[in-house]
């Protein structure tokens, strides 16, 4: 497992132990309204959040090279998909045989049910004598 998995985990376990220690000390933290485990449990987050980012910061100071070649095939892909997803819209918006359009379902789907009749019925039509 790799310190980031570990860190999280161990972070997760502490978080917990410290509800269950907050659950068992009674109601009144939670009479409060102080939510303490919340509380609690974000810090927790964020104690693994920060050692993540000081175990990515060190990967980045000893293999410089090895991030930005990362980086660089991380960005040709995005890249690629924009390329991909562009094409595939103009493909969409392109003539068929160079004279007539693609229709779109958006404002011609399968057609609308028509309204029903209201039929009053023979109670309210009936005259009261």
């Amino acid at each position: 497992m790799s310190k980031m998995t570990i860190i999280t985990d161990r972070a997760m376990e502490l978080a917990e132990q410290a509800g269950a220690g907050l659950r068992n000390a009674g109601a009144s933290l939670r009479d409060a309204g102080v939510g303490a485990e919340q509380w609690i449990r974000t810090g927790a987050a964020l104690g693994a959040a920060k050692a993540g980012f000081n175990v990515a910061r060190g990967t980045v100071r000893r293999h410089p090279v090895a991030v930005a070649a990362a980086a660089a095939v991380v960005g040709a892909g995005v890249l690629a998909y924009v390329m991909y997803r562009k094409r595939r819209q103009d493909q969409r918006q392109a003539p068929i045989d160079g004279q007539s359009r693609r229709v779109t379902r958006e404002g011609n789907g399968a057609p609308r049910p028509r309204p029903r009749a209201r039929r009053a019925s023979g109670a309210d039509n009936t005259a009261s004598t």
